[in-house]
């Protein structure tokens, strides 16, 4: 995390330029972890945002607004109650603590100023937001703590708020390089350091280790503690100036002469996260849906399991009548014993066989047994049948639907499949999964291809020619069967799950080269797009049907050609 000190700092020079004097519009708290101020002033309309969860906490200004709970939590309406319509007056830390002091006069119901003081603590897990009075009483706080172990102060309405203390060295506790060398070479740790990065992150407070590593990559040294408090002491002496830039997939302050943006750092921040959340939100609802997916997947298979083991079963009904043939025909032969087993003569192979008898019935009543299994087996054989394509049909589908969602990239995509899976095989388990097993109406199946836009398709240009990809089966159905002309070509991995490809055919017809090029791309957006040799299908899309009640993304085709090619890399 690099949210440290010097960023901090960089953030609440361009706050003190941007939202000083502000007036408190609005005060939310979208979840557990966030608190979002709505200020107006001389910049106009701006959102100040607290996060206090402890992988992403941080203070900036947004341009997002999330939504807001029907119902406010108690400490939003604290918040509320004692900050809207007053006045931001100042912001500020003090040194490189990762502590924010943000201050505020408001007018109370007697015309009388009060001060209060918002206090935001950004220490990973125990990062806070804290509503203090004038005599640094606390009125509420976000998270409450109690006095620990590992919580030194008690973070609750009627203590008195005391600063965390921390025994690092600050580093704008001293102006010159020696007086800080003498002060870190009494550090117990400093000999058992090996590297400039874990001297300064480990004795230094707001320092992190991305800004040490991306200032020993721009001064090119090796071992020099010297350069790196200078650098450092020159990044906190000129906050004002201070920009954020990407470094190894992730963010740092640098210096920058000609700053002309007193929201950049904030804009950088804001821009930063909203990225990474969409990304986590992404993975967590694609995961979250694949899950769901793969519990179905799972449930066929066992269901599909007891289906084979009753079709082999049916595979031996003919034995079973055979068993009763014999013993009636046998029956001059037999007593009425209770016996074990029989040994006959199997005049259709003229070998002896031996019948398995239930010692608790006659032969003729065994014999009657057996006709009875065989003709209930031989009823079932049918339906047993029907209901293993059935579930093969649906693991087919779900496969195709495994492929999508491991080949998607965004929660618009995500979203598409979520929609067409709810309106096809999983509409009871969604239902159950979002609204915690409430009792809702089944919806019917929904057959209807939905109209997209052809900029939604995946799209290529080959010597010329056009190459439109579906995302998802419901577009592949729309592509296939809607956008596409019966003249133009359709593309498809042979028997592996992958996306519909349309080559757009005009006026002339494509060299091969282009068809192997398509293939190729065919290829990639399949489930073989890592193997080294895949046979892709094309045909004319006049000779591709839906067959009816088909799911989605499922066709039939004739007149197909076949290619091996290379997945397109």
């Amino acid at each position: 995390m690099a949210f440290d000190g010097l960023m901090i700092k960089g953030i609440i020079s361009e706050l003190n330029k941007n939202i000083l004097n502000s007036r408190v519009e609005k005060i939310y708290q979208p979840n557990q972890d966030e608190v979002l101020i709505k200020l107006y002033g001389t910049t106009g309309k701006s959102n100040l945002r607290v996060v206090t969860s402890s992988d992403n906490y941080r203070i900036h200004l947004t341009n997002s607004v999330k939504g807001n709970p029907f119902t406010a939590p108690n400490f939003c309406m604290v918040l509320r109650k004692y900050l809207t319509s007053s006045r931001l007056r100042n912001i500020y830390t003090n040194g490189l603590e990762r502590t924010v002091f943000i201050d505020f006069d408001s007018i109370d119901e007697e015309k009388n100023l009060q001060k209060y003081t918002l206090v935001v603590e950004l220490m990973g897990k125990y990062s806070n937001v804290i509503l203090i009075n004038s005599n640094n009483i606390i009125i509420n706080s976000l998270k409450h703590f109690r006095e620990t172990e590992d919580s030194k102060r008690n973070i609750l309405p009627g203590y008195k708020y005391e600063e965390i203390q921390s025994n690092k060295y600050d580093l704008t506790k001293t102006s010159n390089y020696k007086e800080f060398f003498n002060i870190i070479s009494n550090a117990d740790s400093l000999d058992a350091k090996s590297n400039l990065i874990d001297i300064f992150s480990s004795e230094m407070v707001g320092v992190s280790k991305v800004l040490v590593k991306s200032i020993i990559k721009d001064l090119n040294i090796t071992y020099s503690i010297k350069d790196v408090y200078n650098c450092l002491y020159n990044l906190y002496s000129n906050a004002d100036k201070l920009i954020c830039v990407n470094f190894e997939q992730n963010y740092t302050v640098k210096l920058s002469n000609n700053k002309d943006n007193f929201t950049q750092i904030n804009d950088f921040i804001d821009n930063f996260y909203e990225t990474k959340e969409e990304s986590q939100n992404f993975i967590l609802y694609r995961n979250s849906l694949l899950k769901l997916i793969l519990n179905k997947v799972k449930k066929l298979n066992n269901k599909l399991t007891n289906v084979n083991k009753k079709l082999a079963e049916c595979n031996n009904m003919d034995t079973y009548k055979l068993y009763g043939e014999l013993i009636v025909n046998n029956m001059y032969k037999l007593d009425n014993s209770h016996l074990e087993n029989i040994t006959l003569n199997n005049y259709y192979t003229g070998e002896d066989i031996t019948i398995p008898l239930d010692k608790s019935l006659t032969p003729y009543n065994n014999a009657q047994k057996y006709f009875k299994k065989y003709n209930k087996l031989k009823n079932a054989l049918s339906f047993v049948k029907e209901q293993e394509n059935e579930i093969q049909e649906q693991l087919s589908y779900l496969e195709s639907i495994v492929y999508e969602l491991e080949a998607s990239n965004t929660i618009e995509e995500v979203t598409e499949i979520y929609d067409e899976i709810t309106n096809n095989v999983l509409i009871k388990d969604i239902s159950n999964k979002k609204q915690n097993k409430v009792n809702v109406k089944k919806k019917k199946p929904n057959n209807r291809i939905y109209k997209f836009d052809k900029e939604q398709f995946i799209r290529f240009k080959i010597d010329d020619f056009d190459v439109f990809v579906g995302k998802n089966n419901v577009q592949n159905d729309y592509l296939t069967l809607k956008f596409a002309s019966d003249n133009d070509l359709w593309f498809h991995t042979k028997d592996i799950h992958g996306s519909h490809v349309i080559l757009r055919i005009q006026d002339k017809q494509p060299p091969q080269e282009v068809i192997n090029k398509v293939a190729s791309i065919a290829a990639k957006y399949s489930k073989a797009k890592f193997s080294s040799n895949v046979p892709v299908d094309y045909t004319y899309v006049k000779y591709v049907k839906k067959p009816n009640k088909a799911k989605p993304g499922m066709v039939i085709y004739t007149h197909e050609q076949t290619v091996n090619v290379q997945p397109e890399k």
